[in-house]
């Protein structure tokens, strides 16, 4: 088992940190830098925490948990014009990668008004390639209820976020609802808003925490974060990706930031533990970008194709 933190700290000897989750047999899930300022996301053994939190204090640097870290989150707005998107969607997106959490913004084409907005197919295969969905509606109560059809058979856990207070019974299809983040024009910095968002960061956290307890019993065959070092070492083009997180690990798989057509069958010929990565798990076209989704299959299918 893996906790998953973040290191907020300077440049100045970061290299021995990241050799430390190394040889604990740790992962880097995420590296950014700004200026002179270090933040990895990583996945380090449980019992080797403490070693982390020790290295960490002798750099002078901050170490926190990350809940989130390891997953992809799609925030969901009605349209990415300003009729639908003052400013909340955005800081939320902003808030949650404060967590760990990697999160992508996703629009609708058909979002312009109550009774013409709409959601595609190709929409909702793109949503649910990630891990958790939160839908940014606005302000009004019946027109937050009369879109529950946006969301109301989407596979992934969605949670719905928008002003009042409603109770998620009379939202179908949403597992969960957070008021106070509604159509708001200006940023969300006062007291209300931060605590909004702290209760949307809950609501995620424990979404996320119950589907890792869903998956501990039928865990994947390897964990995403060794499908994502098994890439870094074994194609050497993920280093030349100038998207932003190249490797985007989720629960049960990894996005690799490369074009199929070009690459998915240097993806599945990827060796992990003797077997092809192609043998372990489902390899597809993402439908964002023409990317590469890797879905891993749990051990139980496995089991079965065998």
């Amino acid at each position: 088992m893996y906790e998953t933190l973040t290191f907020t700290g300077g440049v100045h000897k970061s290299e021995e940190f990241k050799e430390l989750i190394e040889d604990l047999g740790g992962f880097i899930l995420q590296e950014s830098t700004l200026q002179m300022e270090l933040v990895i996301n990583m996945a380090v053994p449980l019992n080797d925490v403490g070693k982390v939190e020790e290295k960490a204090r002798e750099l002078l640097a901050k170490i926190s948990v990350a809940p989130m870290a390891g997953s992809e989150i799609a925030i969901v707005s009605p349209t990415l014009a300003r009729h639908h998107l003052p400013h909340a969607a955005c800081d939320i997106s902003e808030y949650l990668r404060e967590f760990g959490a990697k999160d992508n913004m996703v629009g609708l084409a058909r979002g312009d008004g109550k009774g013409t907005s709409g959601i595609s197919e190709e929409e909702k295969d793109l949503i649910e390639e990630h891990d958790i969905a939160v839908f940014a509606l606005g302000s009004f109560e019946n027109c937050i209820k009369s879109k529950s059809f946006l969301y109301d058979d989407i596979d992934i856990p969605v949670i719905v976020t928008g002003s009042p207070d409603i109770p998620v019974e009379e939202l179908p299809g949403a597992d969960a609802y957070v008021g106070g983040l509604g159509r708001i024009p200006r940023r969300l910095r006062r007291g209300p808003d931060i605590r909004a968002l702290d209760n949307l960061v809950e609501t995620i956290e424990e979404i996320l925490n119950n589907k890792k307890r869903e998956m501990t019993l039928d865990p994947p065959i390897v964990p995403s974060i060794v499908v994502k070092n098994a890439i870094e070492n074994q194609v050497p083009e993920i280093k030349d990706a100038i998207s932003p997180a190249p490797l985007t690990t989720q629960l049960d798989g990894v996005r690799v930031k490369l074009d199929y057509d070009k690459y998915h069958e240097v993806i599945e010929n990827i060796i992990i533990d003797g077997k092809k990565l192609s043998e372990i798990a489902d390899i597809k076209k993402s439908k964002m970008y023409d990317y590469i989704l890797v879905k891993i299959n749990s051990e139980s299918s496995f089991v079965d194709d065998q």
